[in-house]
This record gives structure tokens, sequence and C-alpha cells, in this order.
């Protein structure tokens, strides 16, 4: 499936949900692992704020490229962010979305506003 490399540097990126295990089962309790490596799997919320429009999203990244130092409602970066589409039939419902992952998610700084006068 393809991937689309998604930019983030004229974005702000708030942090609205800790990061915690991604569940792969929902009936047995097992935890997602990457397919190539087998590290544990993270999911966690953001907004993604550009020219004015904002999207909550859900992010995967490996359980180690989640930083120290993460609270909610302060501005982080996701470096490596890609956008995937994907379609499934459930239940006899055909369902399609954009699943997004990055590399990590570490604290970022608010971004200065244009036109700020120190």
């Amino acid at each position: 499936m393809r991937t689309i490399r998604v930019e983030t540097s004229a974005a702000t990126i708030l942090l609205t949900e800790a990061p915690e295990p991604k569940v792969r089962d929902r009936q047995s309790g097992e935890i997602a692992k990457d397919a190539v490596s087998g590290e544990a799997l993270m999911t966690l919320g953001v907004v993604y704020i550009e020219e004015g429009e904002s999207s909550l999203i859900k992010v995967t990244v490996p359980e180690s490229g989640v930083s120290e130092g993460l609270a909610l409602g302060a501005p982080v970066s996701l470096p490596g962010l890609i956008a995937r589409p994907w379609e499934s039939v459930f239940n006899g419902q055909q369902r399609h979305g954009i699943a997004f992952r990055a590399a990590a998610v570490t604290p970022a700084a608010f971004p200065a506003t244009v036109g700020a006068s120190a």
C-alpha cells in the first residue's frame, strides 16, 4: 500500500491523548507489534493545526520512539510522519480511512507567531 510523507514544518501539533499500547486484538488484549522489528507499538492523539484548520488524528509510534517529558496540551514533534490509506470489510461493511505513523514523538516548542514583536 502506498505511503504519503506528511510535511509538518508549518504545522502546530498538540498532544491530546497520552501514548498507550496499541491493542491488536481487543478480545485477547494482544499488543500490536511492528511487522519488521517486532517492537511494541503505541498510539497517541494529537490535534494537527495548519493554515487555520485543525484535525484530530491518532498516530502510531514504536515504543522506543516515545520521549520523556510529554505533557497533554503541549506541542510535540512527529519526525517521519506518514499517512497510509486503508480499507477493509468488517461484518459485511466496507470501511476505509487513513492511518498515521511516525518514527517518534518528542516535545516541541510553540512556533513563533508571525508579526510578533519583542
